[in-house]
């Protein structure tokens, strides 16, 4: 796959770069699989990958610190997984084993991190971006200088809370980051078809809250509008809102043939805007690593991958007395 090339030097150590490729690169490879584990028959109900929108939460958790929070949709075991949440129970609960991390209740679309401060992923759309701005309103309440990462995409943008909610949140000056993942399409119809404006981040300026676009296909400008944005909330000076430019390489969900979009225009963007691609191209560039570096690493993922899944076929499913359980924890 050719690498998108890049003149200008990156702020970053080789550690870090590397820390981001590993990163990334665990996401690719835990969807990958989860993707087969579905085409099996050992995942049910629905599956959203989110295959080609990694930088997005690898960027933001490089600019987030311990006790930040973080709540999603239902395309979120990227998420959990940039935040710490272990591969084995994450891919437990997408098998729905008394392994997962939710203890199989969860399944893929609703599963929860109290340690790792993970607020879930949502099925209702755009249902996480109220509660987003409620985790943030106890931060300020708390005063404990807490941020909250409030995740949600092009199609929830148009709903009609989450404009009830930058007006709260703006009124009340909360910490909270919303972050638009705009991969384009929604469910399956282009923002071209569905949003009235281009740029969706201006429709803040109504409630005074600022932001910015930033290329999601580059883990350090994610990195970098982060951690702006973090210090924008951390002042006191309210909410900040980041949409994210990105792109799915598959349909909405496992189900989805994603015949709204050619194949063509699919494989341009894993040509030349690959976020693990221009990664790997700047760290090999760089001379931060060679190819059987990369090489390694990889194979460590995939090992790491593989263990994930067989723990999730191996794990018991929970028993019926688990529906007692956690109800109002």
């Amino acid at each position: 796959m050719a690498a998108r090339k890049t003149t200008k030097k990156p702020n970053v150590s080789a550690e870090e770069l590397k820390t981001y490729y590993r990163e990334m690169l665990l996401i690719r490879r835990f969807e990958e699989k989860a993707g087969q584990l579905y085409g099996m028959g050992l995942i049910g109900g629905f599956c959203h990958l989110y295959i080609g929108q990694e930088a997005v939460v690898v960027g933001l958790e490089a600019a987030a610190q311990e006790g930040d929070k973080r709540i999603t949709s239902y395309r979120d075991h990227g998420h959990m997984l940039a935040c710490g949440m272990e591969p084995g129970g994450v891919m437990a609960e997408l098998t729905g084993r008394i392994g997962g991390l939710s203890k199989g209740k969860g399944g893929s679309m609703h599963m929860f991190s109290k340690e790792k401060h993970f607020y879930g992923g949502h099925g209702i759309v755009g249902a996480q971006v109220p509660l987003g701005a409620g985790l943030a309103f106890a931060d300020k309440y708390k005063e404990n200088g807490g941020v909250t990462f409030t995740y949600f995409g092009d199609g929830a943008a148009n709903q009609g809370q989450v404009y009830e909610t930058f007006n709260m949140a703006a009124l009340w000056h909360l910490p909270v980051v919303f972050v638009i993942e705009n991969n384009q399409y929604a469910m399956g119809t282009s923002q071209e078809r569905s949003t009235s404006t281009k740029d969706i981040y201006h429709r803040g300026e109504a409630f005074g809250i600022p932001g910015e676009i930033v290329n999601g296909m580059d883990v350090l400008a994610v990195k970098e509008a982060g951690q702006k944005a973090v210090a924008h909330c951390r002042s006191g000076k309210g909410p900040y809102i980041l949409e994210i430019k990105t792109y799915r390489y598959r349909g909405h969900s496992m189900s989805d043939p994603a015949k709204y979009r050619t194949r063509e225009e699919v494989q341009k963007v894993r040509e030349h805007s690959d976020p693990i691609e221009h990664v790997r191209e700047l760290l090999l560039s760089g001379k931060h690593a060679t190819e059987d570096d990369l090489k390694a690493i990889d194979k460590e993922i995939k090992e790491v991958v593989n263990q994930a899944a067989e723990f999730s076929k191996e794990s018991p499913e929970p028993s019926l007395d688990e529906l007692w359980t956690d109800i109002y924890a």
